[in-house]
């Protein structure tokens, strides 16, 4: 079953744009004149329960005007958001009960409470009965490492165990999707990797749906199972991470070390982007030669102490993607 379909989606904005002088001031209150602005243009796509879904995009692009649509805190222009069955922006209370939400740096959690009390009252905002509260609450406690700290107020936790806690709140009442912005912005590794793991957990065993979006592309890659890229209120790209890195990560980086320097070193099928003493870095396309057959003419060719394949880090090809449109933030 998808879990969310959205169809022909729109989300222009109004603007008034002040006229100068005295007569554009009268003008302004007789006769705005207003400028629209299309944040969301014409977008479709279906996702399944379940899945783990990476929705990016550069500042602008529309990305956070379609979460808050798929949410219900925005009406669309025109066009169609059906979330298990309901419209969010006309059906707003039953679509609350079935979505958890974490949005970067605005908490839900109550500043002077300690957290295990800012859960109790999300318990009885929710309705949650009390065997499937403590259910949950063992589970998120086991996998955040939330014991150390559940009698802290809110105000004197870390940013990592705000987070933690942020994120436990989302899910205590089984939503079925979660959307989470920006879950690990500021964390140190050690924290960012412990809400990675979680979030993998939480999926593979409730089979929860989780969109993302994030700036950080080792979230997608660690969390994620598609990606959707947005640009200008279009998508770009839809489909499964293998999917994109076929599409976009074509060029490989091959770094030899040789048992002796070559000066002219050359390897057809390949482009030397280095050659220092006996060090050297080429950059090939594997559509165009594989990476044995490319060490075999290496090997037939020179004496090869030791050679490593480096694959394309995903964050570089989403970086080319969006600077080949013209991208630069």
């Amino acid at each position: 079953m998808n879990a969310i379909e959205v169809t022909d989606l729109w989300k222009v904005y109004e603007i008034k744009q002040h006229r100068k002088g005295l007569m554009g001031g009268l003008h302004d209150l007789i006769r705005p004149h207003i400028i629209e602005k299309p944040a969301v243009r014409g977008i479709n796509f279906s996702i399944q329960q379940g899945e783990t879904v990476g929705y990016i995009g550069p500042n602008g692009s529309g990305k956070s005007t379609t979460i808050k649509m798929l949410t219900g805190i925005l009406t669309p222009t025109r066009g169609q958001v059906i979330v298990r069955g309901v419209e969010p922006n006309r059906q707003r209370q039953a679509n609350a009960a079935h979505i958890g939400a974490v949005f970067g740096q605005r908490t839900q959690l109550w500043w002077d409470l300690a957290i295990r009390e800012s859960f109790d009252l999300f318990r009885h905002i929710y309705r949650i009965p009390a065997q499937r509260f403590k259910d949950n609450v063992d589970r998120m406690y086991n996998l955040l490492q939330l014991h150390s700290f559940d009698s802290t107020p809110v105000r004197q936790l870390s940013l990592g165990q705000r987070m933690r806690a942020e994120i436990a709140c989302a899910f205590f009442h089984d939503p079925a999707i979660v959307y989470l912005d920006e879950p690990t912005i500021g964390l140190d590794v050690i924290a960012k990797e412990q809400i990675r793991a979680f979030l993998r957990d939480i999926n593979r065993e409730l089979n929860t749906t989780i969109i993302l979006t994030t700036h950080d592309m080792e979230d997608i890659e660690q969390v994620c199972n598609r990606l959707i890229m947005i640009d200008d209120g279009h998508i770009i790209f839809d489909g499964g991470m293998q999917q994109f890195m076929d599409t976009y990560g074509t060029e490989r980086m091959l770094s030899i070390e040789l048992e002796s320097q070559v000066s002219d070193f050359y390897v057809e099928g390949a482009k030397v982007v280095a050659n220092e003493g006996k060090q050297v870095r080429i950059m090939f396309n594997k559509a165009d030669i594989s990476a044995s057959r490319l060490i075999g003419q290496l090997t037939e060719r020179y004496s090869v102490k030791d050679c490593q394949l480096q694959e394309p880090k995903i964050e570089h090809l989403i970086r080319g993607v969006y600077e080949s449109r013209g991208v630069t933030a």
